[in-house]
């Protein structure tokens, strides 16, 4: 029994690549691609908050209904009716919502920040590869958009509800670690 060889695909010359055309526009929006947001809305509002739950609720049931029935005109109006209360209410939250945005560093910033806040040795201990009390109030506010300073944050995470503190954290930390590829087949 013989076993073919796998040969490894020519690699085609620089210049080639340079002018296909297909490669030139891949990587031009390679290029041109933003690093991630995330987004970490806080609204106090409790009444407006449920007031949405409820209009969302309502919103679907008459969607639902209408879905069903669309020939009916009363269960059509329902639906423009409950998407218009949605609508009011959602505006409602978003006037009492207080919205932050935090955008990735690039890798090279953020392994220097990790790399300059070593893990004490409890932190190391705990399977921490950095000070998560020095680094957390800098990286919220080296990956704010809206302009957070490090005493401010250090000033949230010390003030608020833990709860709370974390999410602003986990806000900050989890938008380094957000991964927008497929790694799927070809």
């Amino acid at each position: 029994m013989t076993t073919a060889k796998k040969t490894a695909a020519p690699t085609p010359p620089p210049a080639a690549v340079a002018a296909d055309a297909h490669w030139a526009a891949t990587r031009e929006r390679l290029r041109n691609r933003a690093r991630p947001i995330a987004r970490l809305t806080i609204c106090d509002d409790h009444a407006a908050k449920q007031g949405l739950a409820e209009a969302q609720f309502e919103q679907q049931r008459a969607q639902d209904t209408a879905d069903r029935t669309p020939d009916d005109e009363a269960a059509q109006a329902a639906l423009r009716a409950a998407t218009n209360t949605l609508a009011d209410a959602q505006g409602r939250v978003d006037a009492a919502s207080i919205p932050l945005r935090f955008q990735a560093l690039d890798r090279r910033t953020y392994k220097e920040l990790l790399a300059a806040h070593p893990p004490t040795e409890d932190q190391a201990e705990d399977g921490y590869n950095f000070n998560l009390d020095a680094l957390g109030p800098i990286l919220i506010a080296a990956s704010s958009l809206d302009g957070m300073t490090e005493e401010d944050a250090a000033e949230f995470l010390d003030g608020w509800a833990p709860a709370e503190a974390e999410a602003l954290l986990n806000t900050a930390f989890g938008v380094q670690q957000e991964d927008r590829m497929d790694l799927g087949k070809g």
